[in-house]
């Protein structure tokens, strides 16, 4: 096998620090997915590597792996950080001398690598005798070409990877974006809700493990929960080319679970079973199930994901079951539920010391109280440490634990250690939108806007029915000026999540100078949630825009009654704006971000407020949120 990295030469002559760090990087990602397939690495020159292996097969498995992990890597990475491969494979002898290797094979390897796309593996014909319908991937004969000082004609073919745009691959590529759907509750208790529920949010959790598919989130597919639509229908507006639907009925110790996996283009059922057991079998049941999907849709499961799906997260099943119904709490984000589903998860930690996804939901349970001003900060931020801190001492490879870890970075202006842990949690598990939006917000701050699309894209794609990502890629697109690209967005969302949808075209409206417009979506917004924070401090936007500036006196009166803490500082700011009081605006700004609680991408990028960024004062404020945040240069 020869290893090439697109770009690397011209890198060099630009930047040849950046150029090493990325060599490092690239050496450090691949060396150990050799060893994993048993390659041996005979020299590396320079950006390229020659290994050799004992068989074709396990030669093609490592291509095909390096090439998918760093097509993972580098949708989490900014442009300067990518990496991009061609990959050559060839099956030949060879001569070993003074710890290298020559003959035909090695320069038939080296000649196939440049035919080969970035991110792309081509292998010759001897390679094709040996793997074909051994691998998942579909193999494309391409046309002949003459190997510069190769005598006999080759036969060369490629390897279409799973995310290649091709018309051999579509239908492939459809499928490994896979909804699980809820699963429906028999149970003759229907207090056992919980139960179904919490199969549905395990499977996600295990197909999501399989890097090969992309797992739509439960907030979306939770949307769809009771309600009456055909496969076809759900597939379409999840943009998923396969589902899973099941039910379960638990009664006493005994489960039984009826599951299906359906193709979402044509509603075929791709494969069916029912499992009866006892509930101390259900974790086997859900490997079962996770591993039966990922065979059926021809995904090839290596050895660390089959052991991740296996993973039994407690032994013990008292635990297990407060942890569901604490999950089910939690999801309702009301004072009350959270503080009930924390005392839901410190009983399965006591109970079970050693569950580590326990520990990790008592720290998203801090971590909730705490951003809803229910809990100090002080407190939170404690609780959430000791917290995190065990759960990665259990399982240092939990991607929510990392994934939470990172929004804790954030929250303390720790933003190169929020970014390095989001990047470790999509590693683990590339289906958590909320690492992408991290990111989103990261690149933000970094003024990288086009990043900053990217990884929210990255973000709605998983979770399209939720209001928060429906509203942040609508936010994006509005305050990156893709307007077109914002219109298009919200004609599609206003259905699936229109108070989301409301909210951006009362922005967008008010960037237009069209105050009716504006009027008439921020008055459908407040009726679907007339006690929102945003409504307040909009209210007063829109009148001070309107020249109505004892109306906007008011809201902000109305905003300092309800008594919002230091968040409040930034919809009183906003208000100042408008009534183009730059002085009040930068007087309340900067002590949103004195607290920590301002809202940085908006300050940067929204149209809304230009004239603040016209200011002398916008850019030391700038800096000041760059310093906190351990970005001044």
């Amino acid at each position: 096998m020869f290893t090439d990295m697109v770009g690397f030469t011209s890198l060099t002559q630009s930047d040849e620090a950046q150029s090493m760090a990325v060599l490092e990087r690239h050496n450090r990602l691949l060396r150990p997915i050799f060893l994993r397939f048993r390659g041996r690495e005979v020299k590396a020159l320079g950006d390229s590597f020659l290994v050799e292996f004992d068989s074709a097969l396990d030669a093609t498995n490592c291509a095909v792996e390096v090439q998918t992990v760093l097509h993972d890597y580098n949708i989490s990475s900014r442009a300067e950080w990518k990496i991009a491969l061609r990959i050559g494979v060839h099956l030949g002898d060879v001569e070993h001398r003074e710890g290298d290797v020559f003959g035909d094979a090695v320069n038939i390897a080296s000649r196939l690598q440049p035919l080969a796309e970035p991110e792309g593996v081509c292998i010759s014909e001897q390679v094709f005798d040996q793997v074909r319908n051994k691998i998942p991937q579909n193999l494309v004969r391409l046309e002949p070409h003459e190997l510069k000082g190769v005598k006999f004609a080759v036969e060369i073919y490629k390897v279409v990877m799973p995310w290649e745009r091709q018309e051999t691959a579509a239908a492939e590529q459809d499928r490994n974006r896979v909804a699980v759907l809820p699963f429906a509750n028999m149970s003759p208790d229907p207090n056992d809700e919980y139960f179904a529920d919490g199969m549905t949010e395990e499977l996600i959790d295990r197909l999501a493990q399989v890097k090969t598919l992309r797992v739509i989130s439960r907030t979306s597919v939770m949307k769809y929960k009771g309600v009456k639509k055909g496969s076809l229908e759900v597939a379409k507006e999840l943009s998923s080319g396969a589902l899973v639907e099941g039910s379960v009925r638990k009664a006493g110790n005994r489960v039984r679970v009826t599951v299906q996996l359906i193709n979402g283009e044509t509603e075929e059922h791709l494969w069916s079973s029912h499992y009866d057991g006892s509930l101390d079998d259900i974790f086997a049941v859900q490997s079962e199930i996770a591993e039966k999907v990922a065979g059926e849709l021809k995904v090839r499961l290596l050895q660390s994901e089959k052991s991740t799906l296996e993973k039994r997260p407690t032994e013990n099943m008292e635990a297990y079951g407060d942890f569901l119904r604490g999950r089910e709490l939690f999801r309702e984000v009301s004072e009350a539920s959270l503080k009930q589903a924390l005392k839901l998860f410190e009983k399965a930690v006591e109970l079970d010391p050693t569950f580590a996804r326990a520990h990790v939901a008592v720290a998203q349970c801090h971590q909730s109280l705490g951003n809803g001003g229910y809990e100090s900060p002080d407190v939170m931020l404690s609780a959430v440490k000791i917290s995190l801190r065990r759960a990665l001492e259990l399982d240092p490879n939990l991607a929510d634990a990392h994934s939470t870890l990172a929004f804790l970075h954030f929250n303390e202006d720790d933003l190169l250690g929020a970014e390095a842990e989001a990047r470790r949690a999509l590693e683990l598990n590339p289906s958590l939108p909320e690492a992408y939006r991290l990111l989103h917000e990261v690149a933000g701050l970094e003024g990288a806007p086009e990043e900053m699309v990217k990884y929210i894209e990255a973000a709605y794609r998983l979770d399209p029915v939720s209001l928060n990502y429906t509203f942040l890629l609508g936010q994006a697109y509005l305050n990156t000026g893709k307007e077109q690209e914002a219109l298009d967005h919200w004609k599609k969302t206003e259905d699936q999540s229109p108070s989301g949808t409301y909210r951006c075209l009362t922005d967008y409206y008010l960037s237009k100078g069209d105050i009716w417009k504006a009027r008439e979506y921020y008055a459908k917004y407040e009726k679907l949630l007339p006690n929102h924070p945003w409504v307040t401090y909009m209210g007063g936007f829109i009148e001070a825009t309107a020249g109505e500036g004892e109306k906007a006196l008011l809201a902000i009166r109305k905003i300092e009654e309800r008594k919002m803490g230091p968040v409040g500082y930034n919809f009183v700011a906003y208000i100042y704006y408008a009534l183009g009081d730059m002085d009040r605006y930068f007087e309340y700004i900067n002590r949103a971000t004195d607290e920590h609680v301002s809202f940085p991408v908006l300050l940067m990028y929204s149209p809304l407020l230009v004239k603040a960024r016209q200011d002398p004062r916008y850019q030391v404020l700038v800096e000041k949120i760059k310093r906190m945040n351990g970005l001044a240069r």
